[in-house]
């Protein structure tokens, strides 16, 4: 097939995949957080949201259009701020109220579904560590002088969806488990909630001090 890269690079780059989907980062964070709180209905719907996300850079990347993200210092320098700021006023509600990582159903108004995919897809486009990743590594298993360049990064970005799918929602059923066995501890519970805070802080501070690749 023309439009899919040879079998050793899909073959390296689902190693690649694998070991990223299992990484920790802030959108597994999220997964827990809204499926421990809301259940495994706003888990999925929340993975669905960074999925999406994962498209949009996959279609920026391809078209070549993040690489203006990354190269330039002033948009950068936003997409830093705006996704330090969204980790950091998370990690803020769950201190203040709880909301989104209590580990107990939140006394509060449930969201929406709509509202935990956005909250995924928003931690996703917000995050330029996604971002550096699909423009500077995934186009390594791509030749720039491919003239089916942008179809084969596209392949390789869905590649990463399949592949990451079993691991995200291996994170959801962990977190629904979680909720019904461990919740009786309130101390558990506060422990887990400012885990979750000091988590989302964490990527935070990662997110500011990350440098685009010259």
């Amino acid at each position: 097939m023309v439009y899919a890269p040879d079998l050793s690079i899909i073959l390296a780059f689902a190693l690649a995949a694998i070991v990223l989907a299992i990484t920790p980062g802030p959108d597994m964070a999220l997964f827990i957080s809204r499926t421990v709180n809301f259940g495994p209905r706003h888990g999925f719907a929340t993975v669905g949201g960074a999925i999406t996300g994962v498209a949009v850079h996959t279609m920026l990347a391809a078209f070549g259009i993040s690489i203006l993200i990354v190269t330039a210092p002033a948009a950068f320098w936003v997409l830093k701020i705006a996704g330090a700021g969204y980790l950091l006023w998370l990690a803020f509600a769950a201190i203040r109220s709880g909301t989104g990582l209590t580990v107990a159903r939140a006394t509060g108004k449930v969201p929406s579904l709509k509202n935990s995919y956005l909250t995924g897809l928003g931690i996703n486009l917000t995050n330029p560590k996604v971002a550096l990743f699909f423009v500077t590594f995934l186009p390594q298993f791509v030749s720039a002088s491919d003239p089916h360049a942008a179809a084969k990064l596209i392949f390789l970005g869905t590649e990463f969806v399949v592949l990451s799918l079993p691991v995200v929602f291996g994170i959801v059923f962990g977190a629904q488990w979680l909720t019904e066995t461990l919740m009786r501890s309130e101390r558990f519970q506060k422990i887990l909630n400012w885990s979750f805070a000091a988590v989302f802080a964490a990527f935070a501070v990662t997110i500011l001090t990350a440098e685009a690749r010259k």
